[in-house]
């Protein structure tokens, strides 16, 4: 199967690419995803290996900070099984989870970030989902055409 490529969005209070960089094996779970398109995305569509950029969300700058491969195949999210979580699910059950996760590995930190303002004078990016008013999935498809130009833009060998 040929590879994806994912922009992945994290609010950096919440978890941040430092916070990648400093799990063990830079291994992290992309947990507590409650939007069923996302969900969606992890369950259906990513595979390990695939290329995801590593977003940072009600920020300031908004920015692409760097990039992660999905590092395992989709299983359930644990966050929804746990009442003391946020993300608690009652109407999940182990027998039938709602809610998937997948987990990612940091490959490469963008200094400088390519910030989102940039992303909009670009060509090529054009259509980029991130860029569509009222886009706020917190998962979204990234074409290859899109993940070599924001590559260029971070002056990153895209791999």
């Amino acid at each position: 199967m040929a590879r994806k490529y994912w922009l992945m969005k994290s609010e950096p209070d919440e978890f941040s690419i430092d916070d990648l960089i400093g799990m063990e094996n830079k291994t992290a779970r992309w947990d507590g995803i409650r939007n069923y398109q996302a969900r969606n995305f992890m369950r259906d569509e990513m595979q390990v290996g695939d290329g995801v950029f590593f977003y940072h969300s009600n920020a300031n700058p908004l920015a692409i900070v760097g990039t992660m491969n999905v590092a395992s195949e989709p299983y359930p999210d644990p966050t929804q099984f746990d009442p003391d979580s946020k993300y608690f699910d009652p109407k999940s059950s182990k027998e039938n989870p709602r809610w998937m996760l997948v987990d990612v590995q940091f490959t490469a930190k963008f200094d400088p970030p390519v910030l989102r303002d940039n992303l909009r004078e670009t060509p090529g990016l054009e259509d980029m989902m991130l860029l569509k008013k009222g886009s706020r999935l917190s998962i979204q498809p990234v074409t290859e055409q899109e993940w070599k130009i924001i590559h260029e833009l971070a002056g990153v060998d895209p791999k």
